[in-house]
């Protein structure tokens, strides 16, 4: 199943690109922005998994020092 953004391709023809011009390039354009919502979701679960860690790393480096200090 093709998937294509209709504003662009009804953009396009009133521009007066042709049909099946309109037609690829609203469909490339779908497929791009197909691919940036995949690339922001995956960016989202590694800013999370970024944090965790982060979180994780500074809860054992005080439980160290704070052992260390006493």
């Amino acid at each position: 199943m093709t998937i294509l953004i209709t504003e662009l391709y009804d953009a396009l023809k009133d521009a007066g690109a042709s049909e099946d011009k309109a037609r690829k390039a609203a469909e490339t354009m779908a497929d791009y922005d197909s691919r940036l919502a995949s690339i922001d979701t995956r960016l989202s679960v590694l800013t999370w998994m970024v944090g965790t860690n982060l979180i994780v790393t500074l809860g054992v480096l005080w439980r160290l020092l704070a052992h260390t200090g006493g």
